[in-house]
């Protein structure tokens, strides 16, 4: 085990952990919320410090990013574990393993391995995903700090519940980001996520204020969050908060885990959301989990620029300058030229 980071001791047998925003009071022999951060004697500790229960080479298409080095691959990792409990989570095996199995799984990987097999495999980045990275924060950061100099981008796709101090220590190494936003109503994410709107909102404007690339994801569930007023709030918010630039992938729900009753998201109202977005202004919208093409248009002429077929990309149009070739608009993103 290691010593967790970001908590503060209460008194001899108490602490509070602020990484993220639950702040979770454990007692000694007790653990956090996500199940996988333990209080002996005063003293936190994170269980999954190298614990790899999942690694992949994946598209960067994948995560989702469409505008962060777009053809590149990402060398993904995660540990079990979570600070949500998602009643759609697709990943539920190993994401809820600490809470329901009481057991964590996985295989030693530390950080310098992590890096050396992203070199290895040819990724340009690696990915903190499958579960909550938040979660194996102090496993992520270290590794971070070792891609970063050995020229590896790095990239969180998360639920956004983290901490402001778990951002502050984070941001420096982190290149981009997909946050899932799984609601505009507090109601949603307090039933069926078992967390609060606010806190993922609050992280939502704080990666952007940092600088860091920014992309944004939706499952739309039937009549969880498919109303379409919800949706404007979610593409609006979106728009005036993080910029008309940040792309939002909405995504097709299809039955998970505590779920399986619901039927899959009509693909009229994925549609629907998609006109919903670019009528609130923004410039991306791409829908997921539907047999559609995922292509990237000029927001201005409308020309294609770059044409995907799944999770690969086809053509990219794009000059060195990531500008549109036939009107010479930029268009937003990282590397959106890499060869």
């Amino acid at each position: 085990m290691k010593e967790a980071l970001l908590y503060q001791k209460l008194d001899d047998e108490t602490v509070r952990c602020d990484l993220c925003a639950h702040r979770c009071r454990i007692r000694s022999g007790g653990k956090g919320i996500c199940q996988v951060r333990e209080n002996h004697g005063g003293v936190l500790y994170t269980l999954v410090y190298g614990q790899s229960i999942s690694q992949n080479v994946d598209p960067i298409e994948k995560k989702p990013l469409y505008h962060f080095y777009p053809g590149s691959r990402s060398f993904s990792i995660a540990t079990p574990g979570c600070n949500f409990r998602c009643d759609w989570c697709q990943n539920w095996e190993i994401s809820q393993m600490p809470r329901e199995q009481h057991f964590i799984a996985g295989q030693k990987l530390s950080p310098v391995e992590v890096v050396s097999l992203a070199k290895k495999t040819g990724c340009r980045s690696i990915a903190y995903t499958y579960t909550e990275p938040t979660i194996f924060f102090e496993y992520s950061y270290d590794t971070a700090r070792l891609a970063r100099d050995a020229g590896v981008a790095n990239v969180y796709v998360s639920n956004g519940y983290m901490s402001p101090e778990m951002l502050e220590l984070l941001h420096p190494w982190l290149d981009a980001a997909n946050i899932d936003l799984k609601a505009f109503r507090d109601k949603t994410y307090r039933t069926h996520v078992g967390a609060r709107l606010q806190p993922v909102l609050d992280s939502l404007k704080l990666i952007h204020d940092y600088g860091i690339w920014l992309e944004v994801t939706t499952l739309v569930i039937p009549g969880i969050n498919d109303d379409p007023g919800e949706l404007k709030n979610i593409a609006e918010f979106i728009a005036q908060e993080l910029g008309v630039d940040t792309p939002w992938h909405i995504s097709r729900f299809f039955p998970q885990y505590k779920m399986n009753e619901i039927t899959p998201t009509p693909p009229s109202t994925l549609n629907k959301a998609a006109e919903i977005g670019r009528g609130a202004g923004l410039r991306h919208v791409y829908l997921g989990n539907l047999a559609v093409e995922t292509n990237t248009d000029c927001p201005v002429c409308g020309h294609r620029v770059i044409r995907r077929d799944g999770f690969g990309v086809r053509e990219n149009r794009l000059n060195s300058e990531s500008c549109c070739p036939d009107c010479g608009t930029p268009i937003a993103g990282v590397r959106m030229k890499y060869e």
